[in-house]
């Protein structure tokens, strides 16, 4: 019989995924969930809980805003065991806030929009210790020409060639209200490359592997293998004339998360 909880509380985190194999619970690896169910059973110490994300990352993926829902049947002191839960976190897990909500809310349907964030540059030498945070590609990009590429994605369009799986039995209709490419201005450090540029795209939802699909498609467009009309054609749902890349997972990001009143 499936328990039925009384008590649910919208959790915020950030996380640096470099450590992690995504999300979802894999047995033997090590992932958010896993890590958060093991943290919350020591703390509940046998009482029955439950936690949902708003979605699942990749592996290597972070998140500087990323949402899970806590189910309980015990009414939480929210100030002190925000305090409690961060600190049997391990160092790249914080928790940022955490509310009260009702058993109305939907952490996975009320979604509003999510945004992404990848960091990328062009390179020549390799530039290790900035691996967790961004996707050093050691070969010159024609970053104009995938700024003009990004603006392709804009709007309704198929995404079924940017995804994983059997598109013929998904819904691969999905709009993006904004996708952009600029020179990052967030991210410092003196193990960075002097340029880099960020890749951002706002939208209610994605698909798994939609996001680095789509920016493996930059990359060949960077390089000259493709044409803004290759990606256009795609877009369309006519067959592409060239072959899917997806990009290293490190360099994405969970920029923020909203939700509906």
């Amino acid at each position: 019989m499936a328990v039925r909880f009384e008590f649910f509380y919208l959790i915020e985190i950030q996380y640096l995924g470099f450590r992690y194999h995504g999300w979802q619970f894999q047995p033997g690896l090590k992932t958010l969930q896993g890590t958060l169910e093991k943290t919350l059973n020591f703390l509940f110490a046998g009482e029955k809980f439950k936690i949902l994300g708003a979605g699942r990352t990749d592996a290597m993926v972070s998140a500087e805003s990323a949402y899970f829902e806590l189910f309980t049947n015990e009414e939480l002191d929210v100030n002190r065991f925000q305090h409690t839960l961060d600190d049997n976190l391990p160092a790249d897990i914080q928790v940022v806030d955490i509310q009260t909500v009702d058993k109305e809310f939907n952490i996975i349907q009320d979604v509003r929009e999510k945004i992404y964030h990848y960091y990328f540059a062009s390179v020549e030498e390799k530039y290790p210790f900035a691996s967790p945070f961004m996707n050093c590609i050691r070969e010159p990009l024609d970053v104009e020409m995938m700024s003009r590429g990004a603006k392709l994605f804009e709007g309704e369009n198929d995404f079924q060639f940017f995804i994983t799986g059997d598109a013929e039995k998904k819904n691969t209709i999905r709009k993006i209200e904004e996708c952009s490419i600029e020179k990052n201005s967030e991210l410092s450090a003196s193990f960075f490359p002097n340029e880099s540029f960020v890749f951002k795209i706002r939208g209610k939802g994605f698909m798994r592997y939609q996001i680095r699909l789509m920016m493996g498609a930059l990359i060949r467009l960077g390089r000259k293998e493709i044409s803004l009309q290759d990606i256009s054609n795609a877009l369309e749902g006519n067959l592409p004339t060239f072959q899917k890349l997806s990009a290293a997972a490190s360099g994405l990001r969970v920029k923020a998360v909203s939700f509906r009143s």
